[in-house]
């Protein structure tokens, strides 16, 4: 897969291409019916997929500090698309000047003039152009116009909820991340590198990785949870892991942290990069009198996912 930062960085050859746009947050199974659709399409007319999307969110540059919690960082986003079968990523820098063009000037400069589009293929609720005035009946005259055909892919839904980010964000918020590995496709992930904790969970017989993640990083409701943790990568080691979310109440802890105990595996993890992917909400946080009873909570804890992961 090609992959391009900015339209401007479109090669002076490429041909007519099949084009599906938008932020693409979580990839998730709505997403990958649009993309799907568009990578068809492709080679149904015998040309050249792209995907388009943007950097940072268009919502913190049109609203300064409204930036939703991402569900996807940018390299896994990509790996994501790449794995259906598309053949460029065009990556736009949403800038002020990028977010004040009409929807006739991002038709022409970008569709037409950059990326020779010969069709579209978006969802029911697409909006484009300066303010969102555009919508998929304004995309389908221009096409007329320019002399591409637009294509709007039904939104994916099941018992009549419609799959979203918005909504995969909001189970995650809420620590169902069952609801949001089912919307997903698959387990939600975090991704972070291992820092120096407290030390606690080793004085308790627990180590921890504890992660830091990125700041706009979509994290799980505070609570206990079963999750496999990767180490080195996609395709590296994996490990059941009893992950900790949130501030240690039996300790007045005030910073919220994600701690990771690692099942079976003894070793240094400082200065990893790993990934968490959520499987099953265990329980909430607590707050306990005495350390005895935190300490069996947790073997119970690390039990309970022992038998989750099987």
């Amino acid at each position: 897969m090609q992959r391009w930062r900015g339209f401007e960085a479109v090669p002076s050859g490429w041909g007519r291409s099949v084009v599906t746009i938008g932020v693409f947050d979580g990839v998730h199974r709505g997403h990958q019916a649009i993309i799907g659709h568009a990578v068809k399409r492709a080679h149904d007319l015998g040309l050249q997929s792209v995907v388009m999307t943007f950097d940072p969110h268009p919502a913190e540059v049109v609203r300064p500090g409204s930036h939703p919690a991402v569900l996807t960082e940018p390299v896994r986003k990509a790996a994501l698309i790449e794995a259906l079968g598309v053949d460029a990523l065009c990556v736009v820098p949403f800038t002020p000047a990028f977010s004040q063009l009409t929807p006739n000037e991002f038709v022409h400069d970008v569709l037409v003039e950059s990326l020779h589009t010969a069709a579209v293929v978006v969802g029911d609720n697409f909006r484009f152009g300066h303010r969102a005035a555009g919508d998929v009946e304004l995309l389908e005259s221009l096409g007329r116009t320019f002399g591409f055909t637009v294509e709007d892919a039904p939104l994916v839904s099941s018992d009549g909820l419609v799959f979203s980010s918005t909504y995969i964000r909001s189970c995650v918020d809420a620590g169902d991340v069952r609801a949001a590995a089912a919307a997903l496709g698959r387990p939600h992930r975090l991704t972070g590198v291992v820092v120096r904790g407290d030390q606690r969970g080793r004085e308790l017989g627990f180590p921890t990785a504890n992660l830091m993640t990125h700041r706009y990083a979509a994290v799980p409701a505070d609570g206990i949870y079963a999750a496999w943790l990767t180490r080195g990568g996609e395709n590296g080691e994996r490990f059941a892991a009893s992950v900790s979310i949130g501030t240690n109440p039996t300790f007045s802890g005030r910073e919220r942290r994600v701690e990771a105990y690692v099942l079976d595996f003894s070793g240094d993890l400082y200065g990893e990069r790993l990934s968490l992917d959520f499987v099953a909400h265990l329980r909430e946080q607590r707050k306990y009198d005495a350390i005895e009873p935190l300490v069996a909570q947790i073997r119970a804890d690390v039990e309970e996912t022992r038998v989750l992961l099987g």
